[in-house]
């Protein structure tokens, strides 16, 4: 909240300098000033509009072995901080998957193609961490924020105004490709790896999926090594994380599996 204090103030500065239209300075003021009134509830709204629009636009397996298999996977995962979790999968070769401020979880049909399960239950720890530590509600409010439906907000003065789909798409697509600060990538490491721990799993498992990743940044089809470009962080850092999640295992006694 302070941030955007210091926004409309920097505005007011400028507009002064630079003799700027008196009702584009009304109109900038009153956007910051109508973000800061949004709730984490109203911008939770909004995810839950972006993924409905998300869902449409691709393909859902509804049955079959992929299903089967998630189901599997995150079987007893219900909730997180208070947040219902909802599992679904996309049919799509790239080896993605994300997870939403409101607790819809999506994964790849690509990334379940390479994972086996309890690797993949590590990627969806971290993604799910991101959650937890409120990193994806937080950027998907910067991306509302930085949008053209904050115009549409501010005009109606009202914080549930229907957004195009155009929008939801575009802040679906953010969503999706958020990146995060080391910071924000070590915290939700160290929550998939205590995830990975409460659900029963030893948590190599989380090291080793980081381990297929990086494989696959180098040796697969160009499609999966941009997937996994967005995925994850470059090398260097992820083989960082990689070395911690390894030491983190081994001080608190678990064996490394052999796959």
């Amino acid at each position: 909240m302070k941030r955007f204090f210091l926004i409309l103030a920097a505005t007011l500065s400028l507009a002064s300098c630079a003799s700027l239209n008196q009702a584009r300075l009304m109109q900038s003021g009153a956007k910051v000033m109508q973000a800061l009134q949004i709730s984490d509830a109203d911008i939770k709204g909004y995810v839950t509009q972006s993924v409905a629009q998300l869902d449409a636009e691709n393909q859902i397996v509804t049955s079959g072995s992929y299903v089967t298999r998630l189901n599997r996977i995150t079987k007893g995962l219900t909730e997180v901080d208070g947040t219902p979790l909802t599992f679904k999968v996309y049919k799509n070769d790239e080896i993605n998957a994300f997870a939403c401020a409101d607790g819809n979880v999506r994964v790849y049909t690509g990334l379940l193609d390479v994972m086996t399960d309890n690797e993949a239950l590590g990627v969806i720890g971290h993604e799910v961490g991101h959650v937890a530590m409120q990193h994806t509600l937080n950027a998907y409010k910067m991306s509302l924020f930085a949008s053209a439906a904050m115009d549409v907000i501010a005009s109606t003065g009202n914080m549930a105004a229907a957004l195009t789909d155009s929008v939801l798409g575009q802040l679906g697509e953010q969503m999706i490709n958020a990146k995060y600060s080391r910071k924000q990538e070590t915290e939700a490491d160290d929550f998939g790896y205590e995830f990975l721990k409460g659900a029963g799993k030893n948590p190599y498992y989380m090291a080793m999926a980081f381990e297929k990743l990086m494989s696959k940044s180098e040796t697969g089809t160009p499609a999966q090594i941009s997937s996994v470009a967005n995925l994850f962080s470059s090398h260097p850092d992820t083989q960082s994380r990689i070395d911690r999640v390894n030491k983190k295992a081994e001080a608190d006694g678990f064996t490394r599996p052999e796959k």
